[in-house]
């Protein structure tokens, strides 16, 4: 993994958030019966705006993940696959086409519309990763559809303070900016790796909503250093008062920090299609069934 290392500006976090509240995933399957974690599910999706979805997939049993994500549509949203091992192949509606291997990440704006699949292209081996589903504003929902592979290279890193490395997958972090920027919705999606008793505080408007997610070890998070163990989201409290998150490491540990500005919108969800009213969503059915969805 090449990754583009960049110079970094620390930043002090004087009053970090606390954790609302630490949540399981669901063991769930989606697409032709790829098993995987739902993390952050519908009950959460207003209190996380901009974010509707985190799905979590780890398996070295092909029969969890082999039969992939056939052809199937969305309609009103972005999804940000982000693979940490094995390989998934990507082709869409609009042309879009790419192999995701370890270290890199998808990211697809269905906006009106787009139909794709997501297929192994290993037999054997650890299939890992995370889908994260950021929703779109009202006035983008209709835009045009697009795709972006980016390849473990193209996602800029820095280290901070005791070796901790963090690649930038969207947003900025400490003076870094990462792969993808987005207006209206700002998000901020880090992959955060922390060696035991390593601390990393990020600095956060008090108005976006936040989480993380532990995929390996034990980190604390917040003034009260609540631990937070693998395979758990801690959802991060908005305070006024507060300038950011702090994490520190029990274990040598791998987190996620995703945060981001709130729409503020209706969310009417079926499936895969998001949009802002029921008229939407059952005009996105229509649109699917006549065959104009992604024309």
């Amino acid at each position: 993994m090449n990754a583009i290392s960049t110079q970094m500006t620390p930043e002090v976090v004087n009053s970090p958030r606390e954790v609302e509240r630490v949540v399981a995933g669901m063991p769930t399957s989606d697409g032709a019966g790829v098993r995987l974690t739902r993390v952050l599910a519908h009950t959460l999706q207003r209190r996380l705006d901009p974010f509707l979805m985190l799905d979590a997939f780890r398996s070295d049993d092909p029969n969890d993940y082999i039969a992939g994500f056939p052809e199937h549509p969305h309609r009103g949203f972005e999804t940000v696959t982000y693979m940490i091992a094995g390989r998934m192949r990507h082709r869409d509606s609009t042309g879009g086409e790419g192999l995701l291997e370890n270290g890199g990440v998808q990211w697809m704006t269905a906006a009106r519309g787009v139909i794709h699949s997501e297929m192994p292209e290993q037999e054997a081996g650890v299939m890992e990763g995370f889908q994260l589903w950021l929703n779109l504003p009202a006035s983008a929902k209709m835009g045009e559809a697009g795709y972006r592979d980016i390849p473990a290279a193209g996602i800029p890193e820095f280290t901070a303070g005791a070796d901790v490395r963090v690649r930038v997958i969207a947003g900025r972090s400490h003076g870094v900016a990462g792969a993808v920027e987005r207006p209206v919705t700002e998000p901020l999606y880090l992959d955060i790796h922390l060696p035991a008793g390593a601390r990393f505080e990020q600095a956060l408007p008090p108005e976006h909503n936040a989480f993380i997610y532990v995929y390996r070890g034990e980190v604390t998070a917040g003034p009260q250093q609540e631990r937070v163990g693998e395979k758990r989201m801690a959802v991060l409290a908005n305070g006024a008062e507060n300038d950011g998150a702090r994490l520190d490491a029990v274990t040598d540990a791998r987190v996620l920090l995703v945060a981001g500005r709130p729409l503020g919108e209706p969310i009417v969800q079926y499936g895969p299609f998001v949009m802002n009213t029921r008229e939407q969503i059952e005009q996105a059915l229509a649109d699917y069934r006549d065959g104009t969805l992604a024309a």
